[in-house]
């Protein structure tokens, strides 16, 4: 069983939907508790990766390669390092705790719901773990479909239009990231005779600057379109808005993620020519730092408690790719250590909202004011979420925070002082948030006695408050971790920066040449 340790946790999800399928509808209890065993059943079966892993070996660890289809080179290869290791721990946990954040939430076609949740979990694992490009762009477009339904189907009034949105957007962008994987794909039969998907493989090509940057723009048009990158994030607030609470946790914890690990995983050590070219580091440090901005600020404006959420994504996922293209260890790392502090916190705060829209059926902050009289459990959990997506010391989201401004700072000064202006107003706004739900008189009588958490609520929010404490006391853990996958892609992309005496902080963008 060990030796498909990976083919267990990426399938547990599609087994226990196969399962579900036969569960007649009209059983709604029992089909809510399988899935939600099934659910808790994919975390599990990953558990057994945190000891599997050894955090001194180079490479990817685990792998599972059989033949697939070999007419066209493409195999079912699967592996984990340092970075997929966090993102596949992060999707098992948040997973499960959606799912059992849906209990009472979802009343209509419950079956199908739970069924669109766990083939997602699968489509997004295969994500993280496929090692061929091939088996990647199936995982890829098989999470598109599930999501499209869940806003779809169980969404918001506007939810056929933020569904089509979605559905559009990523759909585009995935079209020109085919593009470019088949570029690699012939190109390897141009220089090796055969044909092949397999990453490690196409990591051996050698191609010119210019066929590099195009290969470089279709995959950023993808995996940007994904995180997303200003100034593709518009269909990002509609998708928000209307998805379910379950649908806004794993759209913000997750699915998003997979933009930015596309970039770690294949821009960079595919096309290191691109990724430091100066041009192109400028576009996207400088669209980074204003995804960082103007998502604060955009979030400071907003009078819809989910829609002030979902602007601060772009800001916080502003910072992951800034991190990425500062091109050094602490860029990177930071980078990864903030997708998983965003996934906890901004996943927090979607619950957050849901729990007092169920409450309610609102989502307008000027209706709510003083919960914190009425609901003190929900007010204490909702100020720490609020503190961890702030970037509180000792909370996860410093941790992130401080590290990939300290490697923007090590690339450029400007690039650091203009990306704290966005730590500074994302503290404004989510203090602005809470001031104006929580604290203060009960203005409206509505909200006099409305319940707070129960049991079941509590379970959720415990372990991702423990995670953020885990993370701001004591990260250590998460750096060793990723200490081999980051140097590697540092070593691909500028083989030079470990040979050479610490660049100057304030040395500009051609320390990159």
């Amino acid at each position: 069983m060990s030796e498909h340790l990976l083919s267990i946790v990426l399938f547990t999800p599609l087994a226990g939907m196969l399962i579900l399928l036969l569960i007649p509808s009209g059983r709604t209890g029992l089909i809510r508790l399988w899935a939600n065993i099934a659910g808790f059943a994919g975390f599990a079966v990953s558990l057994p990766l945190l000891w599997r892993f050894d955090k001194n070996a180079s490479g990817f660890q685990l792998v599972e390669r059989y033949e697939w289809i070999p007419s066209l080179g493409a195999r079912y290869i699967v592996g984990i390092d340092g970075i997929s290791l966090l993102l596949v721990m992060l999707t098992t946990l948040i997973g499960a705790l959606a799912i059992l954040s849906s209990w009472s939430a979802i009343q209509e076609k419950v079956k199908q719901y739970y069924a669109m949740f766990l083939l997602q979990q699968t489509g997004m694992l295969g994500v993280f773990l496929a090692l061929d490009f091939f088996l990647f762009f199936v995982f890829w477009e098989v999470v598109l479909v599930p999501m499209y339904f869940i806003i779809g189907v169980w969404g918001g009034p506007r939810k056929l239009y933020a569904a089509i949105k979605f559905f559009l957007y990523t759909l585009a962008g995935s079209v020109l990231m085919l593009l470019g994987i088949l570029t690699l794909y012939f190109q390897h039969f141009r220089q090796y005779g055969f044909y092949t998907f397999e990453i490690a493989e196409l990591m051996k090509l050698d191609l010119p600057l210019g066929l590099q940057q195009w290969v470089f723009w279709a995959f950023f048009i993808g995996f940007a379109i994904k995180v997303p990158m200003f100034p593709f994030h518009t269909w990002l607030p509609d998708a928000h808005v209307e998805a379910p609470t379950a649908g806004s946790v794993i759209l913000a914890s997750i699915l998003l993620k997979m933009g930015t690990y596309g970039f770690l995983r294949f821009s960079l050590p595919l096309l290191p020519k691109a990724s430091i070219d100066p041009l192109i580091v400028k576009i996207l440090v400088g669209l980074s730092l204003v995804a960082i901005i103007y998502g604060a600020l955009v979030s400071l404006m907003q009078q819809d408690w989910k829609k002030l959420v979902a602007y601060s994504s772009v800001s916080h996922l502003g910072f992951c790719t800034l991190g990425i293209f500062a091109l050094n260890p602490n860029g990177l790392a930071g980078s990864v250590i903030q997708q998983i502090n965003h996934g906890i916190s901004t996943g927090m705060l979607f619950l957050i909202v849901g729990i007092a829209y169920e409450r309610r059926h609102t989502r307008e902050i000027a209706e709510y004011g003083g919960l914190a009289h009425v609901m003190p459990k929900y007010a204490t959990v909702f100020a720490i979420a609020m503190l961890s997506s702030a970037g509180l010391p000792l909370l996860n989201g410093f941790i992130g925070e401080f590290t990939i401004l300290q490697g923007a700072f090590e690339a450029n000064r400007v690039w650091a002082a203009l990306a704290a202006t966005g730590v500074i107003l994302g503290a404004a706004y989510l203090l602005w948030l809470y001031q104006r739900t929580m604290l203060g008189q009960v203005t409206n009588p509505k909200n006099l006695h409305l319940p707070d958490l129960n049991l079941r609520e509590l379970a959720v929010f415990l372990p991702l408050i423990a995670w953020a404490l885990w993370i701001g006391v004591y990260p250590k853990p998460y750096f060793e971790v990723l200490e081999k996958p980051v140097t590697q892609i540092v070593e691909r992309v500028r083989p030079d920066y470990f040979r050479k005496a610490p660049v100057p902080a304030a040395a500009p963008l051609e320390v990159l040449r």
